[in-house]
């Protein structure tokens, strides 16, 4: 892992691959960039993957106190310039997609293509919002790994959660290793972000909208609000939440396919 200061948060971030064509992938919720490993080797030999670990995730700085998206994407903005790169793809796995939307809205012109994996555009709903709540209480009352213990199963198909027990596993101790102040300001940032569907139908760039078939989290209806000739929609088969892992190779190519659609 490579690190950056950016604006006093240090970042630090996987870089993998080469050319001029570069990629940035966002994790989601008590994630790490580790939830792209099966994924960065696919994409690689083709793009330049930048992958980093979210403000209050991994290894990155995780303040104390509520974030906001804004302060999330701009993190991402920084890191980009510090890198000296000048326009990007960005895609954005839950969480991430929140993040994603918040850096489109506002800088467009840094940005050739993006997406929402198994995210949406839409803002939470009030019974979203006292979920998000709940979740703070329990990280602070019972700690992150009964929270984590309790959210990770319900990020996979229910088929997985067998057949797939060492990415359950995998996932559950990448949440473990979030610092508990980081997931509380992350799930803060999450419950006060707004709706931002109107990115989806204003944007000049191509996006993708990708959701898994079997997603409990944030089914295909909250994903694709959107569709006009800029917008591609997949639906990545036999996937819950979690497709970089449970269907790395369907995902790579539901990417791959895009940039070639947005002609990056």
């Amino acid at each position: 892992m490579n690190k950056q200061v950016c604006e006093g948060t240090t970042i630090y971030y996987a870089d993998e691959g080469k050319g001029d064509n570069v990629i940035v992938l966002l994790h989601g919720f008590c994630g790490s960039s580790a939830y792209w490993d099966d994924v960065i080797p696919l994409l690689s030999p083709h793009y330049r993957c930048i992958v980093p670990d979210l403000r209050g995730h991994g290894q990155s700085d995780a303040p104390k106190g509520a974030y906001s998206m804004e302060e999330m994407a701009d993190d991402v903005l920084n890191l980009l310039q510090a890198l000296d790169i000048a326009k990007a793809s960005l895609f954005g796995h839950s969480m991430g997609g929140y993040i994603a939307l918040s850096a489109v809205q506002r800088h467009p012109e840094r940005f050739n293509a993006f997406g929402l994996i198994h995210s949406t555009a839409h803002e939470d709903t009030e019974e979203g919002k006292e979920k998000r709540l709940k979740a703070v209480s329990t990280i602070e009352t019972e700690g992150i790994t009964a929270f984590v213990d309790g959210m990770v199963p319900g990020l996979f198909a229910p088929q997985h959660l067998d057949s797939m027990a060492d990415k359950v596993i995998k996932a559950k101790e990448l949440g473990y290793a979030t610092p508990p102040q980081g997931a509380v300001g992350a799930a803060l940032a999450m419950r006060s972000r707004p709706d931002r569907r109107d990115v989806l139908t204003a944007a000049p760039l191509p996006v993708l909208l990708a959701a898994g078939e079997h997603d409990q989290v944030v089914p295909a209806a909250r994903t694709f609000t959107a569709d006009k000739p800029n917008i591609r929609q997949s639906v990545i088969g036999g996937a819950g939440h979690m497709s970089m892992m449970e269907a790395p190779r369907e995902l790579a190519e539901v990417i791959k396919g895009f940039l070639v659609f947005a002609a990056v």
